[in-house]
């Protein structure tokens, strides 16, 4: 009896001085047999082929949006050029514009001064066949000598306002040129320069700086 009574007495002692309850030897029982938990994607397994294309999906990207770049540029570049060429070929047509209007108001201009020329022709030949001695013996000559004078100077002051000039190359005792002048005839004349034009028979007309009609002139020639 005593035995068993020392023998119940150490087991409760026992039990009382385990830190596990049977609840907890229970748990810890079932933690240690129970394997850990481990969780899997249910997703099939890419294959060897579509990772090399999600791999290569990023450079390829990058190469579309390098040719797109690409591409834009050179539609810049030949919308600027077709621009430029634009913009030339209207300067070009502007010029081309303004040089035939020119040259429409000179051609004009220069059959108006030819047919007009004839008359100050007239004016400077009727001022040239009268004498000195004429005017001073009579005052109804000289009248009208004045007049006609005055209007030879009016007409050729007019016309040079429009770019029609007279000139006399004997006043300006200027060398025989062959682009302004028309030699008529040569003489000798000891007391001038060979090729100078020392006598004008028809005095001649510049308009615009180009020649209308060349003076006919006499050349000075000694040898």
């Amino acid at each position: 009896m005593l035995q068993r009574t020392i023998l119940r007495a150490s087991r409760q002692a026992a039990r009382r001085s385990s830190p596990f309850t049977p609840v907890a030897q229970a748990s810890a029982t079932r933690a240690t047999s129970t394997p850990a938990l481990r969780w899997y994607s249910d997703a099939p397994a890419p294959k060897e082929g579509e990772a090399a294309e999600k791999k290569d999906e990023a450079p390829s990207e990058a190469a579309q949006l390098k040719e797109s770049l690409e591409k834009k540029d050179k539609e810049i570049i030949d919308l600027k050029d077709k621009y430029l060429r634009s913009v030339a070929d209207f300067r070009n047509l502007q010029i081309q514009t303004k040089r035939e209007v020119t040259a429409a108001r000179d051609f004009a201009l220069q059959r108006f001064a030819r047919d007009i020329v004839e008359s100050v022709d007239n004016l400077d030949r009727a001022l040239s066949v009268v004498t000195p001695e004429s005017l001073t013996a009579n005052k109804d000559l000289t009248t009208l000598y004045d007049g006609i004078k005055m209007t030879d100077g009016i007409l050729i002051s007019t016309l040079k306002k429009h770019g029609l000039e007279r000139f006399d190359p004997s006043d300006a005792k200027e060398k025989f040129n062959p682009n302004v002048h028309e030699a008529v005839f040569q003489a000798p004349q000891p007391d001038k320069e060979d090729g100078t034009c020392f006598h004008t028979q028809q005095k001649g007309f510049m308009l615009n700086g180009r020649v209308l009609r060349p003076a006919k002139v006499g050349v000075v020639k000694n040898a």
